[in-house]
């Protein structure tokens, strides 16, 4: 019997959907969705749109936008959990469980949170200043949004798969603590598709709203063709060859038309096709095809009692697999039925001591490094970058043998050698006694480790 793969993709809902987010997320998550070994969880990350935005209207608007977009995209709900991540409150209580074992000094790894930070430093203000704490904690919800339904494979951009390794960092710890053997959390796994579009928008940078150079998706056949005529493009005239592969409307093209179309445009601007044909040529191809799920949008748009419906039965669909899962995580950590917990015998299993351990993770140039972490979660080492998992793999196994620690103190910190060439890197510690102090620590930890 085939294992059905779980894979769980959320978009926040702060905007309207523009051209780039349909080519770059929702339809190859459309289509994702429909294979036989896949199970699917998409879900409308209505909380998370909390933490950007204030403005109640401008969240409720989006949340209704962004489910016409997917369901007037194609999205078949009788294959697929479709819901709102705010209808399930098995989540922030979920979320407040692994707040409780999640590290602080994790979360003061978090790029948005370190990117907020340095922005005010250069700024000259407080270092916190203006930073919530949903910014702060944002990674350990999307680890509950992850998590609780034990996702196999979360879509993301490059930038998000920091988000992805932390959840894993949480569930293991998790597992560590209360799982007595039981593995509660799958460990999920970032999944970048390379293939997968990231359009250009009118003048060139990638699509964005924060930009304000996008294309809209669903609005009106008039405003997407008004957008696509501003198009920035270069000045050679019609019956001049133009460069498709330095065009950014050919790259638009490109991502909807089949290769014979593709060739076809190619050809035509190299013989001298004029931009202001081509601009058409290209809103004919996206009229053409998004034509009919522009009227579907429309539709839903007009009756938001439908997709309430439908999103209540995808609400229904996704507690009937977090509100178990849930019970079992409460029990696990001591949040017992008095009565159950009266009639169950005493615990007589002495706790596990408490480990160190390694988290290995992917940077975003697609390099390997490592952390060791102290069992309080604390950082103790950081690796350098590796070519491949397996060779970062081997350095933890080898720190792991028992043999003596070459371990190298340099003014205030202190790097871990193997084979003559350093492979990991503590902090900075305040003083010479913080940092001998931190050197027993590290021998103490590597040996035995829990991997």
């Amino acid at each position: 019997m085939t294992t059905r793969t779980r894979i769980l993709t959320g978009i926040t809902t702060t905007g309207t959907p523009h051209l780039g987010n349909y080519a770059g997320a929702i339809r190859p998550a459309i289509l994702a969705s429909e294979d036989a070994n896949a199970d699917s969880f998409y879900f409308l990350a209505d909380y998370h749109a909390l933490i950007k935005c204030d403005d109640p209207q401008r969240i409720q608007r989006s949340r209704m936008e962004i489910a016409a977009t997917w369901l007037a995209g194609g999205l078949d709900v009788n294959r697929v959990t479709f819901y709102r991540q705010s209808d399930i409150p098995e989540i922030p209580e979920l979320t407040w469980l692994l707040t409780c074992v999640a590290a602080k000094g994790l979360l003061n790894r978090a790029h948005a949170y370190k990117a907020s930070v340095d922005k005010n430093v250069e700024n000259g203000e407080d270092p916190d200043a203006g930073i919530s704490m949903g910014l702060y904690s944002y990674p350990v919800l999307m680890a509950a949004d992850i998590l609780m339904f034990n996702a196999h494979k979360v879509p993301v951009g490059r930038d998000q798969i920091q988000h992805v390794e932390m959840a894993r960092d949480i569930g293991q710890r998790f597992n560590h603590l209360f799982g007595n053997g039981k593995e509660f959390f799958t460990m999920p796994e970032a999944l970048i598709e390379e293939s997968v579009a990231t359009l250009p928008g009118l003048d060139g940078r990638k699509m964005s709203k924060s930009y304000d150079n996008t294309i809209p998706l669903f609005t009106s056949a008039k405003d997407m063709k008004d957008a696509i005529s501003r198009i920035v493009t270069d000045s050679r005239a019609p019956g001049e060859a133009k460069d498709p592969d330095n065009s950014h409307l050919f790259t638009l093209y490109q991502a909807f038309a089949t290769k014979a179309q593709e060739a076809e445009f190619r050809g035509q601007l190299l013989e001298g096709l004029g931009w202001g044909e081509a601009k058409n040529r290209l809103f004919q191809l996206l009229d053409g095809q998004l034509g009919e799920a522009r009227e579907r949008y429309h539709q839903l748009m007009s009756r938001p009692s439908d997709m309430e419906d439908l999103l209540q039965v995808g609400a229904k669909k996704a507690r009937a697999v977090a509100a178990p899962f849930l019970a079992e995580l409460r029990e696990a950590v001591g949040l017992r039925s008095f009565v159950n917990q009266a009639a169950a015998p005493v615990a007589t299993k002495k706790k596990a001591a408490k480990a160190a351990r390694f988290v290995s993770f992917r940077e975003a140039d697609g390099s390997f490094r490592f952390r060791l972490l102290a069992a309080d979660g604390e950082q103790l080492l950081l690796s350098r970058n590796f070519a491949d998992g397996k060779a970062a793999g081997a350095v933890t196994k080898q720190l792991q043998s028992g043999d003596v620690l070459d371990v190298r103190a340099e003014a205030l910190s202190f790097s871990v050698w193997l084979d003559g060439a350093a492979v990991a890197d503590s902090a900075e510690y305040a003083d010479q006694a913080s940092r001998d102090a931190a050197i027993e620590a590290l021998r103490a930890a590597l040996a035995p480790i829990e991997d």
